[in-house]
């Protein structure tokens, strides 16, 4: 399997302040990697190294097998940074033609114009547009290059909701194609919707990776609901709460607490069992740090 970006024993320090320490990362061509962690995890400065936006203090970072600064890598390469400006006084469609220009072999006008909501905007200056509408630009211009490789600083901030699924769709069938998505993002449902894989930044290392449904798994508990007048003592209980009758228990081996529930003869309803959900699982890994 081709690897897309590879980062090895990456540091990083702003005068006494220690962004990265360590951070390995290795992401194949072909798949949707969110990158998440705490404001100050170190998370935006991993992305600008691996844009060749600033230097690293020492390590290394590979754009398929290019260093980020070569024009190789950046030709490969597109980007849409959380803040985008565009000159007030030029034409959504003058913005596109100028980017596509760069590249040898981008994507077509009428497809970045349909593909992200731009038609009805393409002949108006951008000095006037929304957050939504900048954004919904700047993702199309991240495409443009046909790139091997996408950045994407919290995407969909300011979209719609049907643009954000239409973004989703965009961003799935590119990567589906071979193409290779990092993103970051604090929204659990876009998470769920794009990753193949996820890496957890805290500290500027890495604490957690690993698939959507291995981060569920982390936490080694399952979340437990039932209605229960007359409670027993029971093992295995993390954590539990009563809310106006319906009591949640967080539980490190739900099948024995069940099986000794019902043996206890307690009468009890509308009982479920859940795994974690990747935000608890998030949260968990998060608080174990001291963040």
């Amino acid at each position: 399997m081709t690897t897309a970006i590879s980062v090895k024993n990456l540091s990083k320090s702003f005068g006494k302040v220690q962004a990265l320490s360590g951070l390995d990362i290795e992401i194949p061509q072909g798949e949707a990697f969110c990158l998440l962690g705490p404001n100050g995890a170190g998370k935006s400065t991993a992305i600008n190294l691996m844009l060749g936006l600033s230097k690293a203090d020492s390590g290394t970072i590979q754009v398929f097998g290019h260093m980020p600064v070569s024009r190789e890598a950046r030709e490969m390469v597109g980007y849409a940074a959380q803040d985008t400006d565009f000159p007030p006084f030029l034409k959504v469609r003058e913005i596109i033609r100028l980017v596509r220009s760069h590249f040898q072999n981008p994507l077509s006008e009428a497809e970045l114009l349909d593909g992200f909501g731009l038609s009805d905007l393409a002949d108006r200056y951008t000095g006037g547009f929304s957050g939504g509408e900048r954004r919904r630009l700047s993702l199309a211009l991240a495409f443009a290059g046909r790139g091997k490789v996408v950045f994407l600083d919290e995407p969909t901030v300011g979209l719609d909701a049907k643009s954000r699924r239409n973004f989703w769709d965009h961003t799935k069938s590119y990567v589906a194609e071979g193409g290779t998505v990092i993103v970051t993002t604090h929204h659990i449902d876009e998470i769920e919707t794009l990753a193949d894989r996820i890496c957890l930044i805290n500290n500027g290392k890495n604490q957690l990776s690993g698939t959507v449904h291995e981060i569920k798994n982390s936490l080694g508990q399952k979340r437990i609901t039932l209605k229960c007048a007359d409670l027993p003592e029971l093992p295995y209980i993390l954590n539990s709460k009563n809310q106006d009758g319906t009591i949640t228990i967080d539980t490190s081996n739900a099948d024995a607490l069940v099986r000794i529930l019902v043996q206890s003869g307690a009468e009890f309803s509308d009982l479920e069992i859940r795994s974690s959900t990747l935000e608890e699982a998030l949260n968990a890994q998060t608080e174990i740090s001291g963040e």
